[in-house]
């Protein structure tokens, strides 16, 4: 990998914004939504780029979840007076309510362009690339017009993975009918979201700003671009790499490993022996990963202070590897050692009630309803196929690289 500071071997959009010398923009009233990940190659941050742009009128500067400086945890809103910056007007886009979500008109009122730059890491539940998709629907009625300068997918935009979303089961961890691995950077969901919006009769003037260099089977680290940390708990990019699977267990009381230095990559409980756990796993000898034997305490969120047994997963091949598929057979394997003990959560889940949590990360209540009666995860994940078919055809359209 690069050193910081030398030439790598893809820029993004924001590089290229820089090295034009923000040409596009000068002259014009602009918005951004950003965050802490939104950095070029020398690590200088997007906000701080514009501000001291010349001929670049900085007029109101967005942060979505997490907030603009990457402060708050999952779930927590981020007051107005928390994104507050020196320089501009700021507003939040995670309050309290899901109205909170979207920019309203008068935020936007008096702008030329909206720019976005945020940092995806290629699933359906992040939320970032359902701000984007909601700051679309936003401007569309204003006739403001979207430029999106685009990122890497930190886990290559290759391999799909994932059943599709269903209708009624929409949220902000599920605003599309996306496979759950999507293998598109956030500007090629861009234009599959501005494809969309024009069908159902709402047109939106989206540029994208490519990257250049990035191929379709990069990992991020072949990119030689520094990594910065996107949301609290996306410390690395071996992070990115199991969190397409693990994000589901945000859906059941066995804790996703947040409150440690690995969250996600270890899962467990307080009752679960972590033992048992890792060799009903490694028996099953699933592609690409390994499971440790581990016990750990978080020190928030679930299961706060109290030891939890369970595993860390190791991938050792990332290729074969399929988050997805693993971690639908680790949940099915915690609950059958426990059942007495796992739960679903039913407690409201970025704003939503009903559906529960796990029917809106999977997309709908087919896969739990199917673990409740039983059925193996081989059997579960098969009815995949067709639809990772059909997604990984329609989302050809939105390619820009190839």
């Amino acid at each position: 990998m690069a050193k910081y500071g030398s030439e790598p071997t893809v820029a993004s959009g924001l590089d290229q914004l820089v090295a034009e010398n923000f040409a596009r923009l000068r002259g014009r009233r602009v918005g951004l939504v950003t965050h802490p990940a939104a950095v070029d190659a020398r690590l200088q941050d997007a906000a701080g780029l514009f501000s001291t742009a010349a001929d670049v009128r900085l007029v109101a500067i967005f942060g979505p979840e997490h907030g603009l400086y990457g402060q708050a945890q999952d779930l927590e809103s981020v007051p107005e007076q928390e994104n507050a910056s020196p320089v501009v007007q700021s507003y939040s886009l995670y309050g309290n309510t899901a109205a909170s979500l979207r920019p309203t008109p008068r935020q936007l009122n008096g702008m030329d362009l909206l720019v976005i730059d945020l940092q995806d890491v290629g699933s359906r539940y992040y939320t970032f690339q359902a701000t984007m998709k909601y700051c679309l629907e936003a401007a569309a009625p204003l006739g403001l017009p979207v430029l999106v300068l685009d990122r890497p997918n930190p886990i290559g935009g290759h391999l799909v993975e994932g059943p599709r979303l269903r209708p009624g089961y929409e949220s902000f961890v599920g605003c599309h009918d996306l496979a759950i691995r999507h293998g598109l950077t956030i500007g090629e969901l861009a234009l599959i979201y501005q494809a969309d919006l024009e069908a159902a009769g709402t047109p939106v003037d989206v540029e994208v700003l490519p990257c250049t260099g990035w191929r379709r089977t990069m990992w991020f680290e072949e990119t030689g671009l520094p990594w910065v940390l996107p949301s609290p708990n996306m410390p690395t990019v071996e992070t990115a790499v199991v969190y397409p699977g693990q994000c589901l267990f945000e859906g059941t009381n066995l804790s996703e490993g947040r409150g440690t230095t690995r969250p996600f990559e270890l899962c467990g409980a307080p009752w679960l022996d972590p033992l048992e756990v890792a060799n009903r796993m490694n028996a099953a000898e699933l592609p690409g990963v390994i499971f440790r034997p581990a016990r750990y305490r978080p020190t928030f969120q679930k299961h706060a202070g109290v030891d939890c047994g369970g595993v860390q997963v190791h991938v050792t091949d990332r290729e074969a590897f399929r988050p997805v598929r693993t971690s639908l057979a680790l949940l099915i394997e915690m609950r059958r050692l426990n059942p007495d003990q796992f739960a679903w959560r039913t407690a409201e889940y970025e704003f939503v009630k009903d559906p529960i949590a796990i029917d809106l990360l999977f997309g709908s209540d087919r896969e739990r309803q199917a673990i409740e009666a039983g059925r193996p995860w081989q059997e579960i994940a098969a009815a995949w196929g067709d639809e990772e078919q059909a997604f990984g055809m329609r989302r050809h359209h939105a390619w820009l690289y190839e």
